[in-house]
């Protein structure tokens, strides 16, 4: 866990600004000891907002996602962080992407009680849908994660193993 990634957990929003100011750590960078998670994921698990816009605006990536497939609004949705949902849909992140299991946002928020997290996750989706757009962000892609997919594929490896 880098210096970031730390800050970004403990919300500790002038830590995170003074680190990436600095340039000290990559906002992209994969904890591999914690599945894979960037500090936007921490930030938006922790309902961190304001530390969530920063790293957003300092190039971290919203649609990157842990080895189980959950961007930042998975855990935003997890937890019950609304807040922090709309903030990565002001900045047009994708919001409705599929884990390894098939389980978008919407239902994460919904199996952990969350219905105003619900409540908005659908608001958007038809929002989208009625703009005809299925996708807005221009980075909505996890190209890591899509080829480590494609491998698990050509290995037999199915969605389903990913549970156990």
């Amino acid at each position: 866990m880098t210096e970031l990634h730390q800050a970004a957990a403990a919300g500790n929003f002038d830590q995170v600004e003074e680190i990436l100011k600095q340039n000290k750590c990559n906002p992209n960078q994969r904890d591999i000891d914690w599945s894979n998670k960037t500090p936007l994921h921490w930030a938006a698990a922790k309902g961190h907002t304001d530390t969530v816009r920063i790293l957003i605006e300092h190039g971290a990536r919203p649609c990157l996602r842990t080895e189980h497939g959950w961007t930042p609004a998975h855990y935003a949705a997890e937890f019950g962080q609304l807040a922090v949902l709309r903030v990565l849909h002001s900045f047009n992140a994708p919001l409705d992407k599929e884990d390894c299991c098939g389980d978008k946002p919407v239902r994460i928020a919904d199996i952990y009680g969350h219905q105003d997290c619900v409540r908005f996750l659908k608001k958007v989706e038809a929002e989208r849908e009625m703009a005809g757009k299925k996708e807005i962000s221009a980075d909505d892609t996890d190209e890591e994660w899509a080829e480590h997919g494609k491998e698990n594929e050509e290995n037999g490896i199915s969605k389903l193993n990913y549970q156990m």
